[in-house]
């Protein structure tokens, strides 16, 4: 078959890219060598927002757009998005009062907000949001942004793309690709040869290795990898906000409210020199981190308190700055389309946050190398399972299954949405909903992962899907691994 769009990656980047491009009319396949948002996707701080960081930096358009996808996200996802409170207490010695209130005043401003509050200057002492920090914090600053369970906005955006058309193919690899009368030849792992008019390299960490590897390219733009991890510690306090901790370095450092009994710290910045693949977080990020959040927080993070780390390598677009910290969280075309060939567009750098623009950018460039087809539509459309207003779905959910009870339909309201309901269906006890494998994760539930979000094995599961990993025990994450065969 003949494609007009063949994607390469299913991180966030080549799931919008292919959502967009499928709801424009064309014909698009994606493949992913691993599974979905497997890399850099979901091993995120899990935030939509506009980067309040970025500012130093004046990377004001990328700011802008940021803010402005934030409030378009939260409407078309408000199962899997939310707004987070953050608190940011002034440290002495580091950037001074009014540089912190005329940076939250141009975070504010840079975009139109009707979703979330805007920043207020708060007395930290008497406060419960001053509480967990240490006595020696007495002002501070809150603002909003949004949280977002990472991996299933890419698995979202992938099953829209599916049920718009598309063809998404997961566990399998590019080998290499040839250009060969106008189009591209392209050889998968263990497939058959598959043509296509265009072809969007988005392999996020793997980005160079597809130009000068599959396809036997040279690009004038280069990929540089930061190695970002972070710690998931029992809960270490109280409330639902979200802490931002300023660092001697420069740096700053998250403290957030995580899976009701967690908390999230993150995250580094600490240059990858090595060929992209896993990572792991080291001793050094580890004390890093620790350190950073014992620092400020009344409450200290011992080793013991840590039960999970995750680490991601971001692919940034290398735009020379020497310091890790301070390279472009912007990202970068490099589109190669010599004159009667077909068109490679490689995708460097990009954020979550703003995948939604980069798709729409990349149809932008590639509009003339594909056949005619429909204008730019993401910016008002919801995300699967996202057609209701929450807080009314979760009382709704609750009251025509009540067998679910208050946990469980939190989680279920939270993950699918309205989907839920298609493999809730008819069900009047959990005893309808097949082998309880432990947190209240179904056979039933199991089934709709398999046969609509491409999820293969345990660990799609526990970990990207959902993070049951955290919550279900060693020995009920084992029956999981062997029902599934891995």
């Amino acid at each position: 078959m003949l494609y007009d769009l063949l994607i390469i990656g299913g991180g966030i980047n080549g799931c919008a890219i292919a959502r967009d491009a499928a709801g424009r009319g064309l014909s698009v396949r994606l493949v992913e060598q691993n599974d979905l948002a497997s890399g850099t996707s979901s091993a995120s701080t899990k935030l939509i927002h506009g980067g309040l960081r970025y500012l130093e930096l004046y990377e004001f358009r990328l700011v802008h757009e940021a803010l402005a996808e934030r409030e378009l996200l939260l409407a078309a996802a408000p199962h899997i998005i939310w707004p987070l409170k953050f608190v940011l207490p002034h440290e002495k010695g580091l950037r001074p009062v009014w540089m912190l209130r005329l940076g939250l005043f141009l975070y504010d401003h840079l975009a139109r907000r009707k979703r979330l509050e805007g920043s207020h200057m708060v007395s930290l002492k008497g406060n419960a949001l001053g509480a967990p920090l240490r006595e020696s914090y007495n002002v501070g600053f809150t603002y909003a942004d949004c949280w977002v369970e990472d991996s299933r906005l890419v698995v979202l955006n992938a099953l829209d793309a599916k049920e718009r058309g598309a063809t998404i193919t997961v566990g399998t690899r590019l080998t290499r690709a040839r250009r060969e009368d106008g189009r591209w030849i392209a050889t998968l792992e263990g497939g058959p040869e598959i043509e296509a008019r265009a072809l969007v390299n988005a392999a996020g960490p793997w980005v160079s290795e597809v130009i000068e590897g599959a396809l036997h390219a040279h690009s004038r733009k280069h990929v540089r990898l930061v190695k970002g991890s972070h710690l998931v510690a029992r809960k270490l306090y109280e409330g639902e906000h979200a802490y931002i901790l300023q660092n001697p370095d420069g740096r700053i450092v998250f403290a957030i409210p995580y899976e009701h009994d967690f908390t999230l710290i993150g995250t580094t910045d600490v240059p990858y020199e090595g060929a992209p693949g896993g990572v792991s977080i080291s001793e050094a990020e580890t004390d890093y981190l620790m350190e950073s959040a014992n620092h400020f927080l009344r409450k200290p993070v011992a080793r013991g308190d840590i039960v999970w780390s995750y680490s991601g390598l971001r692919p940034l677009y290398d735009d020379g700055s020497l310091n890790a910290s301070v390279v472009t969280r912007d990202y970068a075309f490099d589109l190669d389309a010599p004159e009667g060939a077909a068109p490679v567009l490689s995708v460097f750098g990009g954020k979550i946050t703003t995948a939604r623009r980069l798709a729409e950018h990349a149809l932008d460039d590639l509009r003339d190398f594909l056949p005619p087809h429909g204008e730019a539509w993401t910016q008002g459309a919801v995300f699967p399972g996202g057609d209701m207003e929450f807080d009314e779905y979760l009382v709704s959910l609750k009251a025509e299954r009540p067998f679910l009870g208050d946990a469980l339909a939190l989680r279920l309201a939270r993950a699918y949405g309205t989907r839920a309901e298609r493999f809730l269906k008819a069900a009047h006890s959990t005893a309808d909903l097949g082998r309880d494998f432990g947190c209240g994760f179904t056979e039933a539930e199991l089934r709709y992962l398999a046969e609509n979000e491409w999820a293969r094995k345990a660990d799609d599961v526990l970990w990207r899907r959902s993070k049951l990993g955290l919550h279900m025990s060693a020995e009920e994450q084992g029956a999981l691994r062997a029902f599934m065969g891995g």
